[in-house]
Order: structure tokens, then C-alpha cells, then sequence
């Protein structure tokens, strides 16, 4: 058993950093979805791009539907930790899975941040160094820290 978790993990770290530093706009899907995550047709992941998860159990958390445009340096966060931790232990103790879709046709500007248990709807824009923290209705455009609602796409 250990043999083949430390294949995958090697695995996993090669395509993870080929897919961060893509050699082609087109290559960074490619190899994320040799990651094991679900990325759809035409969906054009930017570079230095980051799907935090762990890689080798949970790559089903994270689901990128078709003709999606996420921009550079975007982090996908499909893993986070319970606040309850801190105040029962005083450390994180626990990690919890949460899940990200990003539906089809949408686009994520450059530098945004997505947390777990977040869904962007079909058509939705995200603007570049948004931090989304809820779901982002269909052909609405969000901004800002946390992201907001600061348009709709006609």
C-alpha cells in the first residue's frame, strides 16, 4: 500500500506543477485533469493557476464544467478547516472537504480566490482579485473582498 500512495503522490506532484506552469495556454487543463479533476470541454485554465485539495482522495470536489476562462494566478480552494477547532483545541485539528463548480461559460478574473462550497453559475463573471465566499448567481458579475454583486451580463 505505501508503494502505490507514494506512486500517486509523485504522480500527483508532476502533474500538479506542470499544470501550474503551463508551457501552452492550453496545456494547464490537460494536466489538471490528469490530476483527477473534472474539467470540460474548451474550459481554458491561466497559468500559476492553484486547485488546492488533496490531490490523491479528493479530486472529485472540484467540478469545471465546459467553455469556462479562469485567468492567471487563480486559487480553486476545495479544502479548508473548522473554526471549531481552534476554540475547543486552540490548533487546527480537522480538514474538511468542501465543494467548488464552476459552471459552464463562466469566466474567473485573474487572481481570485474561490472558497470551498461555492457554486458560480452558468455565465457568471468574476472580477479579477474577487475573494468569493458564496454562490454567484447565473450572468451576475461579482467584485471585491468579500466578492459582490456589481452587475448583471447582458
Amino acid at each position: 500500500m505505501g508503494i502505490i500512495l507514494t506512486t500517486k503522490k509523485i504522480k500527483a506532484k508532476v502533474c500538479i506543477s506542470l499544470a501550474r506552469y503551463p508551457f501552452s495556454y492550453r496545456s494547464s487543463s490537460y494536466w489538471w485533469r490528469k490530476c483527477g479533476f473534472t474539467i470540460g470541454k474548451n474550459s481554458i485554465i491561466g497559468p500559476y493557476c492553484l486547485i488546492w485539495s488533496n490531490y490523491i482522495t479528493n479530486t472529485d470536489n472540484i467540478v469545471i464544467e465546459d467553455d469556462v476562462v479562469i485567468g492567471p494566478n487563480v486559487t480553486l480552494i476545495g479544502a479548508s478547516h473548522k473554526k471549531e477547532d481552534i476554540a475547543k483545541y486552540g490548533k487546527v485539528v480537522t480538514t474538511t472537504k468542501g465543494k467548488i463548480t464552476v459552471k459552464k461559460g463562466s469566466w474567473i478574473g485573474a487572481g481570485s480566490i474561490i472558497l470551498p462550497n461555492v457554486t458560480i453559475h452558468e455565465g457568471a463573471v468574476v472580477g479579477a482579485g474577487a475573494v468569493v465566499t458564496k454562490d454567484v448567481e447565473p450572468y451576475t458579475i461579482v467584485a471585491g473582498v468579500p466578492a459582490r454583486k456589481i452587475g448583471v451580463v447582458k
